[in-house]
């Protein structure tokens, strides 16, 4: 949408519908976010096996959402980089790899989450 164009601003609904449509594209095409939704479900099947607290419920799910939304940001800015710069760029290929290292930072951070959860969860 243009700033100003309010006349073709879409209905909730359909930008609802824009927002799956776009989930089922990155689905379908980048295996990264289909990584990250295998750990969401070991993640929760591991809650469901170690029966974990509702506090900790809230922390796996947050965690296994924030992740996935943070793949989803890197692969939108790795076509946005892709359409602007189509021939290699070291700064396209930087923001690109900064983007993913986020996404990696992230990940690091989620996996100790689960950690301390988990153990709590054996060990409490």
């Amino acid at each position: 949408m243009i700033p100003g164009q309010e006349n073709n601003h879409p209905t909730f609904l359909r930008s609802f519908l824009f927002a799956i449509q776009g989930f089922r594209m990155a689905l379908k095409t980048e295996r990264n976010i289909k990584v990250m939704l295998l750990g969401s479900v070991f993640a929760v099947s591991m809650g469901f096996l170690l029966q974990i607290d509702l506090l900790s419920w809230a922390i796996i799910l947050l965690c296994c959402g924030v992740v996935i939304a943070a793949e989803l940001l890197n692969t939108a800015v790795e076509t946005i980089v892709d359409l602007v710069s189509p021939e290699y760029h070291p700064l396209a290929g930087r923001a690109k790899d900064i983007s993913a290292g986020a996404v990696w930072a992230l990940c690091v951070i989620v996996a100790l989450v689960g950690v301390i959860v988990f153990a709590n969860a054996l060990l409490g």
